[in-house]
């Protein structure tokens, strides 16, 4: 019965690992990527289209290149895996670490809360890296505290330096800031920071130092000192210093953190001020987690580079001091942090009716959304009756509860919501004209990402200007991927191609150019 909460999780996400297509902006891009690298036989260094491609370590990139030498293609079911178990080994780590500390419907609560907390569920969900090294991050937190607190196991002091370099290996320099600011800081206000060498001593950095060397050295043979360069200063320093990608200002993550942790942000964050005035910060667990929060989030705003899910390493964190500061507050306003998200997701049902006309894809037309939208719906109005029955866990249950059916009710809409969101479709309807039509080129018009198209088509996909178009179309025969935008935009591109035939796949359409 002890597992069977995160198995009932884990179905919730199955038909989003089944049915739902690759988004072009960042997941098409890994694949393409990870394809360029097959082709090229190379392990330690990637390239974008022939472009240096060194801001990622390898560990995710090799995961994509496993999936398809496993499956054939890539699949979404089998790299959906590497987002969705790491979010449940959190859960189950966090549940484990607090497990003497909390009782079980508290810890409970916490997980269901998490697990629906904005952009940690966006994490679990998508093809990134992000939460593998959240994963690694907390177990390398994890395992330091087990040290500090003498209740370690004997290979425990190994292990900490390996999680701390797979964090790194996954994601990069994040994962080592999170460990090596939090540790010695949480000892230097526990008056302990002469004990720092206990935990991170010289056999510790000699197995991260050992490791990193085996990794520049596969970038060194594979791309030489220019790659190796790019991956050690290029992509750490001058990234943090200042930022060519995502440059924000100090203040942003303020302004991200209420939207990152929704619908429990406000549980969350006056939980926790209230825990700091009251003085309820007393004991090494929540210090070390208030340590993780403050030490992670300052610095991550001192960064140039700034992007909301960089903050994703303390939403476990800040979930879980939550409610280890909860059972000692007494104030009645705690209702109100829950009763506001509810009454917002209880017009869910009626908000869509209101809303669907205005929206791009067809919603209202596809059963599961108002489905979805009903469950909240329901569910949220569960939610608010718990609350004035002062049921206050069983409220945040079924909120919680709510949220997952509805996203699992809501993932079978995506077969036909698919070609609005991804290139699946247009890219198999590309291939079946081309091979009617003997076609054997493809170019695209002022989209992002449609290079990795390449991904599905196997061959490579270039960008066209209108007037490279005009010269082509009198040369070769060839498919013109378009957006509807830009059709509507440029009035003189819609007039060269309006005697073209042409087939809408969601917000594209492929041109069909023949010379004959």
């Amino acid at each position: 019965m002890k597992f069977l909460k995160y198995v009932l999780i884990f179905v919730c996400f199955i038909p989003l690992l089944f049915f739902r297509d690759f988004t072009p902006n960042n997941e098409l891009k890994y694949l393409s990527i990870a394809d360029e690298a097959i082709r090229n036989g190379s392990i330690f260094t990637f390239w974008n289209h022939g472009e240096v491609y060194a801001d990622k370590p390898p560990l995710y990139l090799w995961i994509v290149m496993l999936g398809k030498w496993l499956c054939g293609d890539h699949c979404m079911f089998f790299l959906g895996l590497f987002s969705l178990l790491p979010a449940l080994l959190i859960l189950y780590i966090m549940d484990k670490w607090t497990a003497s500390y909390l009782p079980e419907s508290l810890r409970n609560s916490g997980q269901l809360m998490l697990i629906t907390s904005g952009l940690f569920v966006g994490s679990a969900i998508v093809l990134r890296m992000d939460m593998l090294m959240c994963l690694f991050i907390v177990l390398s937190l994890y395992t330091f505290y087990k040290l500090y607190s003498g209740r370690a196991s004997r290979f425990d002091s190994l292990k900490l330096p390996v999680y701390i370099f797979l964090a790194v290996f996954t994601k990069g320099p994040v994962g080592i800031l999170v460990p090596l600011l939090t540790i010695p800081t949480f000892l230097f206000f526990q008056g302990k920071l002469r004990h720092f060498g206990r935990y991170l001593g010289w056999k510790q950095w000699g197995i991260m130092l050992g490791l990193s060397l085996l990794w520049f050295a596969g970038v060194f043979f594979e791309g030489g000192t220019a790659y190796l360069n790019n991956l050690l200063f290029n992509q750490t320093v001058n990234r943090a210093i200042d930022s060519f990608h995502h440059k924000e200002p100090i203040w942003y993550y303020f302004k991200t953190i209420w939207y990152s942790l929704a619908p429990w942000v406000i549980f969350y964050v006056a939980t926790i001020l209230i825990g700091l005035k009251q003085r309820l910060i007393d004991t090494d667990l929540k210090k070390l987690f208030l340590t993780v929060i403050t030490t992670t989030f300052i610095a991550l705003s001192l960064s140039s580079g700034k992007l909301d899910i960089y903050l994703l390493p303390i939403f476990p964190f800040i979930a879980y001091l939550a409610f280890l500061i909860f059972p000692e507050i007494q104030e009645k306003w705690v209702r109100f942090s829950i009763a506001i998200p509810a009454v917002i997701l209880l017009l869910a049902f009626p908000g869509l009716f209101i809303a669907g006309p205005y929206i791009d894809l067809p919603v209202l037309k596809i059963l599961p959304i108002p489905l979805a939208c009903l469950v909240l719906t329901v569910f949220s109005g569960l939610s608010l009756l718990r609350l004035k029955q002062k049921r206050f866990l069983n409220a945040t249950n079924h909120l919680a509860i709510g949220l997952l059916l509805a996203i699992f009710i809501g993932s079978f809409s995506l077969r036909t919501l698919n070609p609005y969101m991804g290139f699946r479709e247009m890219s198999r309807q590309a291939q079946k004209i081309a091979h009617e039509k003997g076609i054997e080129n493809y170019y695209f018009y002022k989209f992002r990402s449609g290079e990795n198209l390449d991904a599905y088509l196997h061959q490579e996909v270039t960008s066209r200007s209108m007037e490279e178009i005009a010269v082509l179309s009198k040369q070769q025969d060839f498919l013109l991927f378009v957006r509807n935008k830009e059709l509507q935009r440029e009035q003189e591109l819609a007039v060269f191609l309006e005697n073209k035939k042409s087939y809408i796949i969601g917000n594209y359409r492929i041109f069909i150019f023949q010379t004959n």
